[in-house]
């Protein structure tokens, strides 16, 4: 039996509209949820997509709990900021309450921004018997080189065991300084929604999903009993 669900589309279009609306539902199912959202192309019009499908239908997000998966060190309105993005696609739109937004605080010190996210992570959602809160949806992107959040494969493994909720990292693509969460609140999430686009990331997926594969993205696979994986790529 295998471990996550590849779900095919024939365009990016196809993907994101099918994507937003299983979160549309989703939320109506489920309206305090918690979710961690990606940045990067995709989740751009995705979010987008989300907005206009939940007020076309009704259906309000103003009682998720909105985290992220990593975040860009640079001021909340920052063009390279995934909090901008998502303020940008969706936010404004929903009229999310302010309350229920839990930025990453990319303008400050990476490790001080790094404990506060882990405190408020704490705060606002469940922990399993392990200590690890459970988000009940964790979106993420997927890289050329098969990373996740900003958890990159040059990465030893003392670093990728660390028990930190978030941490600080330094990526290998710009910018370098950011902030992300870790492989172990991926892995205690309800659910996971991998969003994998783009024909130049063919060869990142298929090595991921083969059995002995070690890419931060096999290594998100590996430590769960499913993760959707949504991809336009044939």
């Amino acid at each position: 039996m295998s471990n996550f669900e590849l779900i095919r589309f024939s365009s990016t279009e196809e993907l994101v509209n099918q994507v937003a609306q299983n979160w549309v539902s989703a939320v109506q199912d489920n309206p305090t949820m918690s979710v961690a959202l990606s940045g990067g192309r995709v989740a751009k019009t995705f979010l987008a997509k989300t907005a206009e499908l939940a007020t076309a239908n009704g259906v309000s997000f103003g009682q998720v709990q909105f985290f992220w998966g990593d975040e860009r060190c640079a001021p909340p309105d920052h063009n390279e900021s995934n909090f901008k993005l998502a303020k940008d696609a969706m936010f404004n739109a929903l009229d999310i309450p302010a309350e229920n937004i839990h930025r990453l605080r990319g303008e400050d010190d990476g490790a001080a921004a790094s404990a506060i996210a882990i405190e408020d992570l704490k705060k606002t959602v469940a922990a399993n018997d392990s200590g690890i809160p459970v988000i009940d949806i964790v979106f993420l992107g997927m890289g050329e080189d098969a990373h996740v959040a900003s958890l990159f494969p040059e990465e030893d493994e003392a670093a990728r065991n660390l028990p930190d909720f978030f941490r600080p990292v330094t990526a290998t693509k710009p910018p370098p300084n950011r902030i992300t969460i870790s492989y172990n609140v991926i892995a205690a999430a309800k659910e996971v929604w991998v969003l994998a686009s783009g024909t130049a990331k063919a060869d990142a997926l298929n090595a991921s999903l083969k059995p002995d594969a070690n890419t931060p993205f096999a290594r998100v696979l590996k430590s769960r009993s499913i993760t959707k994986v949504f991809t336009d790529i044939a």
